[in-house]
């Protein structure tokens, strides 16, 4: 009980980490002044991450479904938008004394969805009436979409990991355990191959490096072998450990087909293998795949 109680506390330590990154974000690239955002916990946001706030009036908000702004979109799974908070007739006014007590005038507030669940809320706001127009609402979409994707990404790792037997008496992990290590792997690095973003990018790549050690418990010995695979050449071959054609990589990596057949050829002759099957198992054994 113990250690499954600080797994979930890591996990949710995480996730606020993740939320507190986008809410910064949401300023530098909203230009709005204040922003602020909370993920859920039993049908209501608990808002944990505020940046820019002249005063505390936000400190411990909680906000239920469908009410106020936030609760809307919550419930909704869409933003809303109060150009005049004060005077806005669209939403309950629940939370007048924290938004107005930061002197909040212009309120967005973009839901956070993993999947057809909401997950959160964030929202920017402006001491003065401001317009939203296309520029700040894509920079705000593409926020909650970069936090909803990490979302869903740790969300999927820790249901995978958590099916996985940690054998803790030598012996090896199960061949079905093992795959859906590998499926999960694939699947990670198919999404940080089309992630722009430098930070996030990184964090995946922590989360796949940890997959690839949960997974490197092999009774066959590793191989020392002095090889560097570029980071394509480690997505083609995590698909091709699959079974996908070289199209079916292509559609999942977003790359063109023969894109996709010089990586598999460059990285079999790095790896000196002469099929891909062979590249996967050398790569596998040299501890560069799962």
């Amino acid at each position: 009980m113990g250690a499954q109680s600080s797994v979930s506390n890591a996990v949710v330590d995480a996730d606020a980490r993740a939320l507190d990154r986008a809410v910064a974000d949401l300023v530098r690239r909203t230009r709005f002044p204040v922003a602020f955002g909370g993920l859920a916990q039993d049908d209501a946001i608990h808002v944990t991450s505020i940046h820019g706030a002249r005063t505390h009036s936000l400190d411990g908000l909680v906000v239920k479904a469908s009410r106020g702004l936030g609760g809307r979109a919550f419930v909704e799974r869409r933003p809303r938008l109060a150009l005049d908070y004060r005077s806005a007739r669209s939403i309950t006014h629940d939370y007048d004394r924290a938004v107005l007590g930061e002197g909040i005038a212009t309120l967005f507030a973009v839901p956070v969805l993993v999947g057809d669940r909401a997950r959160g809320v964030i929202y920017c706001g402006s001491w003065a009436g401001a317009a939203v127009g296309d520029v700040v609402a894509r920079s705000a979409f593409a926020v909650a979409d970069e936090l909803s994707r990490e979302l869903q990404i740790r969300e999927e790792v820790q249901r995978r990991l958590a099916l996985a037997p940690r054998p803790e008496d030598g012996t090896q992990m199960p061949a079905a355990a093992r795959e859906e290590l590998r499926q999960t792997y694939a699947e990670l690095r198919s999404i940080a191959a089309v992630v722009d973003d430098p930070g996030l990018r990184t964090r995946l790549d922590r989360l796949e490096r940890r997959l690839a050690a949960l997974s490197n418990d092999t009774a066959e010995p590793a191989l020392d072998l002095d090889v560097k695979l570029s980071p394509r050449e480690v997505d083609v071959l995590a698909c091709a450990a699959l079974g996908s054609t070289n199209a079916e990589i292509a559609a999942t990596l977003e790359l063109r087909e023969g894109t996709v057949k010089s990586y598999l050829q460059s990285a079999m002759a790095k790896l000196d293998a002469s099929t891909r099957h062979a590249a996967v198992a050398t790569a596998r054994r040299a501890g560069l795949l799962p």
